[in-house]
């Protein structure tokens, strides 16, 4: 690999060969360089051909369009195509910093391409397209980018002949194409709709956002624009100015003694301050919070109902730092949800803001910083005595501590923690506490944190089903938060949670959280056999969840009964066999006091629940069982596991149940009398109710407590297939008298 002193003696040396190549090539060589290396976005081919081809303050465009291997040529190896985006590049990440730091090279390189975007622009050839005109036309394939960075070179690097071409442009822009491609590339953020009969965007919205002033300043003068016009997005010139963070071009606006310094935008109500200080703009805001612009009496610049008279007053020259729009968010709000330090700073400034201001959803700048993390914002706040750090929002009831908390944000806790007045206490509204949060999301630091406060409760119980910090961090598998809280002395391992009764290790073994299960069994105080409020033991949990290594883990304590029975008298092979899990099912059949034909209160053993829901396997280590009775019904419906097999469709395992003897395939159930063919006939199950004509003591006659056939049962549901296999299966004479 070169090391960057090789690629720079290469560099030269492709320098150098441009050079010698001769004054027409040389210049289309370094002006392909200069677009590639100081565009503000890649360029298509087509786009650089034409930037090429432009002469600046030409009208006519022409026609004589370099192609670009020419281009390439000229550039010797440093320019190249990139294949799967069409655009140009250079040929390594390490040319762009070679060619920057080579100031003598493109010395004026930004306010040649806003000259040359500017000349695109104000070319005959645009003058012919419409306004509205949308795609952006085929003959103009260099509009888009001269339309949205003009401006933005402009501003990089000012000359008297783009402001001359500038100027040329804006005054017709109310009418230019350019104006339609600007606006649709910067707009989309802030309109909530189409606004018909409306210019989106005049000359003066778009030198206010580029931030220009030299020319702002003319365009001002001229009295053509008003300077408090909203446009489609209901923008104003300096609100434009303010969110873009133009300070030289605000403070230009504000000279204006027709503007209205605190006008809302017509969609979101946000004044130019707002938008500022979302943006972290702080000499912006510096500016717009100047005494020029306050009310010089003591209301404390809180203006509430008085806010019409001062306007009366001080003919609506003032800035209200505590303006709130659609979203009910201040500056502060924003400022602080985004953490910028300084513009927090000016805001608490002298008789500054509403420190505890609410948004729509009840959150304070406090909680908002707490929330996201930004720790001076916070120590800011902090610093205020009338910042009340205990506020809950109104939507989740979480104090700031709740969410920095929640959120891992182990700084602000430790901000918060030192306030004396700040609670841990508190809950939210799904009845969780700080300790409760951290401890369920694993944040370990934080839980230390909480727990070296005295008066942080470590058995409190929350959350939805009353569960305590030990038990929320088994439930989500949090092994370090585990480890924290079973050193701590008074935590009690097995407290059971206040709606299912369920211990910490209930919780770890259901989910499968194996290294949080080895934890607790470690302990003497926790019993591995403890049974819910359904007398469902941590074994029961894990079984029906299918947790192989948990199950393993259990079975090797001789505390722990692997046939117990729930309320509903449900085993551990009972769950696992219903969903399926044939590798605990296996692990539990390999034990002598596991009875593999237990029935439920249902009557429900085993393969009934296998055969009801398709699982094979889990039948077929079943049925080899010799302790397992196939053909016992259940004593709800009274269905035989080939009943519910049959009626599910599930053909593997009546195929199976149809090989034994012990089976009797026409056994009707006691609810419906409807026997396994009329349950596979009515659902239309194809395929079993061929396995079951098959058999010569399957009667297609049977009609149930209603009187209905499988026929008439099949015919009802619409399988068509299935009634034609029964009517072929009528037609023929059966043995044995059927």
């Amino acid at each position: 690999m070169k090391d960057d002193s090789d690629l720079g003696r290469e560099y030269d040396a492709a320098l150098r060969r441009i050079k010698a190549q001769g004054e027409a090539k040389e210049r289309l060589g370094m002006a392909t360089l200069m677009w590639i290396t100081h565009s503000w976005r890649p360029l298509q081919v087509y786009e650089i051909r034409h930037a090429i081809a432009i002469r600046i303050g030409s009208k006519d465009l022409g026609n004589d369009i370099p192609p670009i291997s020419i281009l390439l040529d000229y550039c010797q190896g440093l320019a190249t195509i990139d294949k799967g985006t069409s655009t140009v590049r250079l040929i390594h990440y390490t040319l762009r910093e070679y060619l920057c730091t080579r100031l003598n090279l493109f010395d004026t390189a930004h306010s040649t391409m806003a000259e040359i975007c500017l000349t695109y622009l104000t070319s005959q050839d645009l003058r012919g397209f419409q306004k509205h005109a949308s795609p952006v036309p085929r003959d103009a394939p260099f509009l888009e980018y001269c339309s949205l960075y003009w401006g933005t070179h402009m501003k990089m690097q000012f000359s008297d002949r783009a402001k001359t071409l500038a100027l040329q442009l804006l005054y017709q822009f109310d009418t230019h194409r350019s104006a339609i491609s600007l606006w649709n590339s910067i707009s989309w953020e802030f309109t909530t709709g189409h606004v018909p009969d409306r210019e989106p965007f005049s000359a003066l919205h778009c030198i206010s956002y580029f931030g220009i002033t030299e020319v702002a300043d003319i365009l001002i003068k001229m009295n053509r624009w008003d300077v408090n016009q909203r446009d489609s997005a209901g923008m104003t010139p300096l609100i434009w100015a303010a969110r873009c963070g133009h300070e030289e071009m605000v403070k230009l606006l504000l000279r204006e003694k027709r503007i209205r310094p605190d006008q809302q935008d017509a969609n979101y109500g946000r004044t130019a301050l707002s938008w500022a200080a979302e943006n972290g703009h702080q000499d912006v805001v510096r500016v717009l919070l100047g005494p020029q612009f306050v009310n010089p009496g003591s209301i404390g610049r809180r203006w509430g109902k008085a806010r019409p008279a001062v306007g009366q007053l001080f003919g609506r020259r003032y800035v209200n730092p505590d303006s709130s729009g659609q979203y009910s968010k201040t500056s502060l709000l924003w400022t602080a949800k985004n953490g910028d330090n300084g513009v927090v700073k000016l805001l608490l400034g002298p008789g500054g803001v509403n420190p505890n201001s609410l948004d729509r959803y009840g959150r304070t700048p406090l909680l908002w910083a707490s929330k996201n993390g930004h720790e001076g914002v916070v120590t800011e706040l902090l610093g205020r005595k009338d910042v009340d750090p205990n506020l809950p929002d109104a939507g989740h009831g979480q104090t700031p501590l709740s969410w920095a908390a929640g959120n891992e944000r182990e700084g602000v806790v430790r901000l918060l923690l030192r306030r004396k007045d700040v609670s841990p206490h508190i809950s939210s509204e799904s009845g969780r506490t700080p300790l409760l949060r951290a401890a369920e999301n694993g944040h370990e630091g934080i839980v230390e944190l909480l727990l070296e406060r005295e008066d942080v409760d470590p058995n409190i119980r929350g959350g939805e089903y009353g569960q305590t910090p030990l038990s929320l961090a088994a439930q989500n598998g949090r092994e370090g938060v585990v480890k924290l809280l079973l050193d701590r002395e008074g935590i009690n391992p097995d407290t059971p949670d206040t709606k299912l009764g369920r211990t910490p290790l209930s919780w770890a073994a259901g989910n499968g959280h194996e290294g949080v299960v080895g934890l607790l069994l470690e302990r003497e105080d926790v019993n591995p056999d403890n049974s819910s409020e359904s007398g469902r033991t941590p074994l029961s949990w894990a079984a029906g969840n299918g947790h192989e290594g948990v199950v393993g883990l259990l079975l090797e304590r001789g505390d722990v009964n692997p046939d117990s029975s729930s309320k509903s008298r449900r085993t551990p092979l009972s769950w696992a066999a219903e969903n399926g899990r044939e590798g605990v099912v296996g692990l539990l059949l390999e034990r002598g006091d596991v009875n593999p034909d237990n029935s439920s209160e249902s009557g429900r053993t085993p393969l009934s629940w296998a055969a009801e829901n398709g699982h094979e396997g889990v039948a077929m280590l079943l049925l080899d069982r010799k302790d397992v009775h196939p053909d016992t019904p259940d004593t709800v419906y009274g269905q035989t596991p080939l009943s519910w097999a049959a009626g599910n469709g599930h053909e593997g395992i009546a195929l199976r149940l149809l090989e034994r003897e012990d089976v009797h395939p026409d056994t009707p159930d006691t609810v419906f009398g409807q026997t396994p063919l009329s349950w596979a006939a009515r659902n239309g199950r194809e395929g079993v109710v061929k396995l079951l004509l098959e058999r010569e003591d399957v009667d297609p006659h049977s009609s149930g407590r209603s009187g209905q056939t499988p026929l008439t049962l099949a015919a009802e549901h619409g399988h068509d297939r299935v009634v034609e296999l029964l009517t072929y299966a009528l037609e023929i004479p059966r043995k044995s008298g059927n």
